[in-house]
């Protein structure tokens, strides 16, 4: 007997077989009990997920011996005709390659003619849209008032391709890709009919790559199956399709976190020597890191993370937060649409993943802002302690040449502070311009600042002063003590130490 691929072989012959269409299969079988059969159908939804499959289980149902039955016998002369493709009452038109008014206008002409032994004469058509405007117009009057023994099925990938005016005139039925978990099971099956052994793993696999589709699952898994020898292992997947592997995906994540570079560039060497692509490995990468953002966030689910969540490294997931994971998706996916136009794929990979290696030390944007409300928090509060409890003291500030008039400087800061929130952190609004000031002017090398009344120069004169009662110092020591730090972090938040990378 010829060899039949595992996508035929296993096709659906009743509703009942059918996986994951739940809506479609109950919605089809109650509308066949009652006798509610319309006279048009359209089935859309993504490649391989049972449209025809579905399309020819109706056809069979309607002119079943035992019908119309939403369980067709598949004993009788018509269930055996229809899956061959050797009934004459049941017409399957590729629409990609009749896409003309001519073809149309021949369906015209044979729908006159009644079924030769069936109850029903059905027209398939595959892929409708690809149907001409004149083709569809042609079609119009033909579905809307067909003689009672015609049922029309169209199936397409691309609904939005279909006229509004072929819509309205089908009753309309959405197919939906296969969950994860389903196609696994539905190859675990298969593998026990076909005495294949098989790691849950490596069937995991099959079924993520599928992408919701059952035909890819199995044309992969015929791949798959036909070089693993009668046991289907992940390991062996890997090798020979070129995959990295989870312990190689830790491992080189664990470099990167221990900002040891050069032991990354030698795993990347490894891992593209054992015939990884250039490709391949930017997806696997950034699949890893976007399975570690998930668990971080505390998503379990195995379908999201590709294994299970104990196998992932403790030592990445401690290491980063969410918004390093998020940084280094950016750079992989950016780093994957480079590298199409680059002269060199494996420099720009290496690059990538040195960038990586710094990834617990980038700051997010977000993370300097709040740095920088918390700076100004406490820089104001403790300014607002310090007028409090400095009296009418004079000071002479080391950043700025003393005023004529001291006392007038100290009442113009009072003054301000008092118009700006009346509260101890009143004046923090105004501390990162001041800062931004002071930077600007120790990078150009002047010596004194004089600026408006309320500056953080003036705050230096307060802050700094030198008065005959001791009772101000520990207030100077607060913000002597303080102002260092939020320097710097207002420098880091200006880009002079820290730079985009």
């Amino acid at each position: 007997m010829a060899y039949e691929v595992t996508a035929t072989r296993r096709r659906p012959k009743t509703f009942d077989e059918m996986s994951g269409q739940d809506f479609v299969v109950a919605t089809l079988k109650n509308s066949i009990e009652k006798g509610h059969i319309a006279h048009a159908y359209l089935f859309s939804g993504p490649r391989g997920c049972g449209k025809t499959s579905a399309a020819r289980i109706l056809a069979r149902s309607l002119n079943c011996e035992k019908g119309p039955t939403p369980s067709p016998c598949g004993v009788c002369p018509a269930c055996q005709e229809i899956p061959r493709g050797a009934s004459l009452d049941i017409i399957e038109i590729d629409g990609a390659s009749n896409t003309g008014v001519n073809d149309v206008r021949q369906i015209k002409d044979e729908v006159l003619f009644p079924p030769n032994t069936g109850r029903y004469k059905v027209y398939i058509i595959d892929e409708v849209h690809m149907l001409s405007n004149s083709a569809f117009n042609a079609l119009l009057k033909t579905i809307e008032e067909p003689p009672p023994y015609i049922v029309f099925i169209f199936a397409t990938t691309e609904l939005h391709k279909v006229p509004a005016t072929i819509k309205s005139r089908c009753q309309q039925f959405a197919f939906r890709l296969f969950p994860i978990e389903t196609i696994a099971g539905i190859l675990k099956t298969t593998c026990e009919e076909m005495c294949i052994e098989a790691e849950d793993e490596a069937l995991f696999w099959i079924a993520k790559e599928s992408t919701g589709s059952l035909r890819d699952a199995y044309t992969l898994f015929d791949q798959v199956a036909s070089f693993s020898d009668g046991h289907i292992r992940s390991a062996l997947i890997r090798e020979k399709l070129g995959l990295m592997g989870l312990d190689n995906l830790n491992a080189l994540a664990e470099a990167c976190a221990e900002n040891d570079t050069a032991k990354a560039f030698l795993l990347i060497d490894d891992i593209l020597n054992a015939g990884v692509g250039v490709e391949q490995f930017i997806i696997d990468l950034a699949g890893y890191y976007h399975s570690i953002l998930f668990l971080k966030v505390g998503v379990t689910k195995e379908s999201l993370l590709d294994y299970s969540p104990d196998r992932f490294s403790q030592k990445v997931l401690n290491s980063l937060n969410p918004h390093q994971l998020e940084h280094a998706m950016e750079l992989l996916l950016s780093l994957y649409r480079d590298i199409r136009y680059s002269i060199a794929p494996r420099f720009e990979l290496e690059t990538g993943v040195s960038k990586l290696c710094w990834l617990n030390q980038w700051i997010s944007p977000l993370e300097l802002r709040t740095a920088i409300a918390k700076a100004q928090e406490v820089l104001g509060s403790a300014l607002a302690s310090s007028l409090t409890k400095s009296g009418e003291g004079g000071i002479v500030s080391p950043f700025v040449e003393p005023e004529p008039s001291k006392a007038l400087v100290k009442s113009q800061v009072l003054q301000e502070h008092q118009l700006s929130n009346q509260g101890k952190s009143g004046i923090s609004g105004s501390l990162s311009e001041s800062f931004n000031r002071y930077l600007a002017t120790r990078e150009s090398g002047q010596s004194g600042l004089r600026t408006s009344a309320g500056s953080l120069h003036k705050m230096s004169i307060i802050a700094e002063e030198k008065t005959e009662d001791k009772q101000n110092e520990p207030n100077h020591q607060i913000i002597a003590g303080i102002a260092p730090q939020a320097e710097r972090v207002l420098r880091l938040f200006s880009g002079i130490i820290v730079k985009n990378k």
